[in-house]
């Protein structure tokens, strides 16, 4: 296979799943309930070129930035993970539709609180959360270095995001399609129990860290 071919389908394949636009969807869907339909388009548009600025970054520069923090990755997966599991801990205690329907629907959104729920908690941790980060930064991290075929291994890596983030983008602007055609009741099943999925996420994240940690004390 093509090294460059090999780069973007293995920046899909291992980090899709992980990313899970469609997963995500629902819960974005909850999350975004009293924007209108532009101002939805416009917070997905802004989520997808995050997501991708954020993954690229993790590839190229996440083993450097951490390094020079003197920061593992394992650590980074505790910390992710407690943010995670914390997110989706609080989506999980969320009002039903029904109930935040009644308090008012429709409210005028600042373009500014909007650009800011962008990137926390939309982006980070929701869509590109610690998982897809430090799959990210090892992917970078154990990419050839010659010449040659770091520029293609880089190349596959912005193709394979860009997907990653049009899918991101697709899911989610058009997020309340998917919800019009299941129903209320339907979503509101499908929020709660991604929302639970999203604190197990968080849980395994945290504990993948914490088994590789207790691996580094003596006598474990």
């Amino acid at each position: 296979m093509h090294p460059l071919l090999k780069s973007t389908v293995l920046i899909i394949s291992a980090l899709f799943p992980i990313v899970n636009p469609l997963g995500g969807a629902p819960l974005f869907l909850s999350m975004t309930r009293d924007y209108s339909e532009e101002d939805r388009k416009l917070l997905s548009t802004r989520i997808a070129i995050n997501g991708f600025f954020l993954l690229i970054a993790s590839y190229l520069t996440g083993t450097h930035i951490l390094s020079f923090f003197g920061i593992s990755i394992p650590v980074v997966q505790v910390g992710g993970g407690l943010v995670l599991a914390s997110t989706g801990w609080a989506m999980l205690k969320q009002k039903s539709n029904e109930d935040e329907t009644k308090e008012g629907v429709n409210r005028t959104v600042d373009r500014r609180d909007l650009f800011e729920k962008a990137f926390y908690p939309l982006t980070l941790p929701l869509t590109v959360g610690p998982g897809s980060i430090s799959v990210a930064i090892t992917l970078g991290a154990n990419e050839p270095h010659t010449d040659h075929l770091i520029l293609l291994s880089i190349i596959g890596a912005v193709i394979g995001s860009l997907v990653i983030s049009a899918s991101v983008y697709l899911c989610y602007a058009f997020a309340d399609g998917l919800a019009r055609a299941l129903g209320s009741t339907a979503m509101s099943v499908i929020m709660r129990l991604s929302s639970f999925l999203l604190v197990c996420i968080g849980v395994q994240i945290i504990w993948n860290g914490v088994a590789t940690l207790l691996k580094t004390i003596p006598g474990l």
